[in-house]
């Protein structure tokens, strides 16, 4: 396994699409395997492959305490959705950055597992937010679309200047 490197915002390969994993082949188990590295070193709790600049429709999760519970989820797709909530996000491609997004407070989806076989299932709480949240990803969308355009527009500043500043030599 390896660490892959995460794009940050506002990286425009962060903007394409996925294509839909065709095979379920060792190279697909090796990428979840990497993104899940990926994940646990960056302390997130979701990854999609287009955060590593990889253009496939795979998102890894964990969202246990223990951070022992690895899922793989292969070309997911949110079927339904309904109700409203708000929820604080954050996102492991804009780093140091959290905000309420809007989001359906419950999902129906369907994805793949590693071995091909074809799971439909509903999802509430943290785990349909978390879903929501990668698949956008998965299709160029970012949690801070959902935000004003003067809080957009804020957050790009303060990630020019932040990009700018030196960095402290010790």
């Amino acid at each position: 396994m390896s660490l892959l490197p995460v794009l940050h915002f506002p990286d425009p390969r962060l903007r394409k699409q996925a294509k839909p994993v065709v095979t379920m082949d060792a190279s697909v188990r090796t990428l979840a395997d990497d993104m899940l590295e990926t994940m646990y070193a960056e302390r997130g709790i979701g990854l999609a492959a287009i955060q590593v600049n990889v253009q496939l429709r795979v998102v890894v999760m964990d969202l246990s305490e223990e951070r022992n519970q690895p899922r793989v989820f292969i070309n997911p797709v949110i079927l339904t959705s309904e109700g409203t909530g708000e929820a604080q996000e954050g996102c492991l491609s804009v780093p140091d950055f959290y905000e309420k997004v809007p989001r359906a407070e419950r999902v129906t989806y369907r994805y793949q597992e590693l071995d091909g076989k074809t799971i439909e299932a509903t999802a509430d709480g943290l785990l349909a937010v978390c879903l929501q949240h990668e698949i956008d990803h998965l299709n160029g969308k970012l949690f801070i679309d959902y935000l004003s355009p003067l809080k957009r527009q804020r957050l790009r500043k303060k990630i020019e200047k932040s990009e700018r500043e030196p960095v402290p030599v010790l």
